[in-house]
């Protein structure tokens, strides 16, 4: 009787423990047998429609460009600039011309008016006025004096020729960048022919194209913000001054905007610009 509970109970334990080992292999490894199904996750929530910026790329130009002249023809004795690039203020004495010539002609005309003045003095004199009370002599008598001895012509003429003598002394008219230098030291300077070019960095603007659908954001007036790529971290603000009339064939249209001088803003500098969006 024992024999017989023995093995009864030794049947049902091998009984279980191959019931439990065909069911912990049915599961996926490393799962426990008494896991709970995973619930499904919620959906995750639609992402939020965010407004961005349209940015643009564009180049930073100077709105003038300014030649430098001679008035006059002569020889270059001082060539004040060395090199394409180079920064000049206004006001700065760039070149120097011979006046050797056109200061023989002020000698000349400085002895000429001495000699007028002398015989407009013999006409007074010679209507009764002493020398040292000439000036008691009415006015429309000395004036036909003057006019008599050739004094008002060579006055004039002396003027003339002092005032030409400023000519000589090129200086800067703007401040800026130097570009295009077509004359050199020695050289012959000629009425006509630009010494070189001053580009006006007070005077900058950004140009850049904007698709079609785009340009009703920038209106005359609206302000934009500019970056470069040598300061990205720097905003400027710029105001548009100027929208082409027509779209090109790929569908853009060129927009301006006027630019604030600022040390680190240069022609030619490749810029990135940016608009709120329209609300």
């Amino acid at each position: 009787m024992n024999k017989s509970i023995l093995y009864v109970f030794t049947f049902l334990s091998l009984y279980l423990f191959t019931a439990c080992q065909s069911k912990t292999e049915g599961q996926p490894a490393g799962q426990p047998t008494d896991s709970i199904a995973a619930k499904p996750s919620k959906a995750q929530p639609q992402h939020q429609t965010m407004t961005y910026r349209s940015a643009n790329k564009g180049k930073i130009q100077a709105r003038r460009e300014i030649p430098v002249y001679s008035r006059v023809a002569e020889q270059i004795v001082m060539f004040g600039i060395k090199n394409t690039g180079e920064y000049v203020k206004k006001g700065q004495v760039v070149a120097r011309l011979s006046d050797d010539a056109l200061r023989v002609k002020i000698s000349h005309s400085r002895a000429k008016l001495e000699k007028a003045e002398f015989q407009y003095q013999a006409i007074l004199m010679g209507q009764g006025y002493k020398h040292d009370r000439l000036d008691e002599a009415p006015d429309n008598l000395k004036k036909l004096a003057r006019i008599n001895s050739g004094y008002n012509e060579a006055k004039a003429e002396l003027r003339e020729l002092e005032h030409q003598l400023a000519y000589y002394t090129i200086v800067a008219p703007v401040s800026g960048y130097v570009l295009k230098i077509q004359n050199t030291l020695y050289g012959a300077a000629k009425p006509g022919e630009p010494l070189f070019s001053i580009v006006d960095i007070d005077n900058l603007k950004v140009s850049f194209n904007v698709l079609e659908n785009e340009l009703a954001k920038y209106q005359k007036g609206a302000i934009v913000t500019v970056s470069t790529v040598t300061f990205p971290d720097e905003q400027h603000p710029a105001t548009i001054s100027a929208l082409s009339p027509v779209i090109d064939d790929n569908g853009m249209a060129n927009v301006e905007a006027t630019l604030k001088p600022h040390p680190h803003l240069m022609p030619g500098m490749t810029a990135f610009v940016t608009i709120e969006p329209v609300k």
